[in-house]
């Protein structure tokens, strides 16, 4: 038998090719739920029989600029332009180091600014670079990671763009994680999250650099306040020529205790999920054993649910 993306050889209960990766099973695709009130009972004509709602159909057709990665049925991810954006700014990469050492990048391109698909492809590989330069030495995870986006922020200035332009220069978020054992390093600037999400419970791991979040910690504005304004979702810190004195990441680390799974995503999905528990919710619902499949699924309940944004998702699961 041979594998249908690279013509290697492969056996009949091969997962994945060895040779390139790509997935040999395809599993069936998650049942589309209702935009309005998320019943996955859905009519021929695309009426919620719940609700009445009429939802749109989503597209079947695989985007150009669509990214799926599979390095492992561990650790894969993809990255979707959505229904709404003729391009996709977003941007993933993914590695697993030979003494199993893990890095997963996801990074989100300012849609104000100039090139925004260059500068999130941009820093998303000189972040994967670095790191996977920099871990092998035996670099302090912490230190690598603080080299690593100071790669991208360099990455990202050195994109051609016009001065004149009323746009910004081009800019994105980013949002990074090492594994080493148990222990996870994230870096990050903008609003692209990281989450732990184990069966009894969800955690963020990052803090969105957001109008809404400072408004809320300097008590100006309560949550549901802030949540209301124009600005709830506008992002204080990024990667960019006109971010350079604010571009120092944050970083954090976390233990893994057990079985779940560390998933890195742009806003295309999460704001489908206001509340983590929502997430958590979703992970279990369309938990899979290929990190591919996960992948998909989520980046398709994304689209079902009207897909406005670039969407992108990278797993790496814990399954004991």
């Amino acid at each position: 038998m041979q594998c249908p993306n690279c013509n290697g050889s492969i056996l009949p209960d091969d997962r994945f090719c060895e040779n390139c990766g790509v997935p040999l099973i395809t599993e069936s695709s998650p049942p589309t739920a209702c935009a309005k009130c998320g019943s996955t009972n859905i009519d021929a004509e695309d009426y919620c029989a719940q609700c009445g709602f009429r939802n749109a159909p989503v597209s079947s057709a695989i985007p150009d600029d669509r990214i799926e990665l599979a390095v492992s049925p561990r650790l894969a991810g993809v990255s979707d332009p959505g229904l709404k954006h003729d391009r996709n700014e977003d941007y993933i990469a993914l590695q697993t180091l030979d003494n199993d050492q893990h890095i997963l990048v996801v990074g989100d391109g300012v849609s104000s600014s100039q090139t925004p698909e260059l500068a999130a492809k941009a820093a998303v590989e000189a972040t994967c670079q670095h790191l996977a330069t920099a871990l092998p030495t035996g670099e302090e995870s912490e230190l690598a990671m603080k080299g690593a986006i100071a790669a991208a922020l360099k990455a990202v200035c050195a994109i051609p763009y016009h001065q004149q332009d009323d746009a910004d220069p081009p800019s994105t978020t980013i949002v990074a994680a090492i594994v080493q054992a148990t222990k996870i390093t994230i870096g990050w600037l903008g609003d692209s999250r990281a989450y732990w999400v184990a069966a009894d419970t969800i955690q963020q791991l990052t803090q969105d650099d957001s109008w809404m979040n400072d408004m809320v910690a300097s008590g100006k504005l309560s949550e549901a306040e802030a949540r209301q304004s124009p600005h709830a979702h506008a992002i204080n810190r990024w990667l960019g020529t006109d971010a350079r004195e604010n571009a120092t990441p944050s970083i954090a680390t976390f233990t893994i205790p057990g079985s779940g799974y560390l998933l890195l995503c742009s806003d295309g999905l999460w704001n489908y999920t206001p509340t983590a528990s929502q997430l958590a919710e979703l992970v279990h619902r369309y938990a899979a054993p290929d990190a591919i499949v996960l992948s998909q699924r989520l980046v398709e309940y994304a689209r079902s649910q009207g897909g406005r944004d670039n969407i992108t998702v990278a797993v790496l699961s814990f399954l004991i």
